[in-house]
């Protein structure tokens, strides 16, 4: 959670350690370095808090992914019994050029559920459940706009019903 919490350049050693209720040589020999955990942590982001993606990705049609998966993020990204917003969005806000590599990771999270949604957006043109001039990766990239909009907005103390309207917004804009 430190590294939701802070992002990953300003979480210290001393603060893993702390929170995690270990000694620094622990930490290096369980996890070999701060990145080396770093990463473990967002696997685990991505297959606990972080899921919401993969669990909308089972809906039937694209509207519904996309749909499904802003609904459960304004949900996980308000809850209470964790840091707000997102960590795959908001942990590498603001690195330097030697964390690039953080930075990396996370956009590649990112881009792979960005184009996941393109894939779906595409797969209904092409099966006439949009209309053809439909830009699949152009509504992706917005969706996903929406998505990380929404993770600042509730870092910046947003609500759940505030996201929920937000959700709704957005999904005022889907190709008829």
């Amino acid at each position: 959670m430190e590294f939701w919490r802070h992002g990953y350049e300003a979480t210290s050693i001393s603060t893993l350690t702390k929170a995690m209720g270990i000694n620094p040589p622990s930490l290096y020999a369980a996890f070999g370095d701060k990145r080396k955990l770093f990463s473990a942590a967002v696997q685990r982001y991505a297959e606990t808090h972080g899921d919401y993606g993969t669990r909308a990705m089972g809906q039937p049609t694209a509207r519904g992914v996309v749909e499904t998966m802003l609904r459960l993020a304004a949900t996980e990204y308000t809850a209470t019994d964790h840091p707000p917003g997102c960590l795959v969005i908001d942990a590498a806000t603001n690195t330097s050029d030697a964390s690039q590599d953080v930075a990396e990771e996370l956009r590649g999270y990112r881009e792979d559920t960005k184009q996941a949604i393109a894939e779906r957006i595409a797969a209904d043109v092409q099966a006439g459940a949009l209309p053809p001039t439909t830009d699949a990766p152009a509504l992706a990239t917005f969706y996903a706009a929406v998505i990380q909009g929404m993770s600042t907005q509730a870092r910046d103390g947003a609500s759940e019903a505030d996201l929920q309207r937000v959700a709704d917004v957005a999904l005022a804009a889907w190709p008829a």
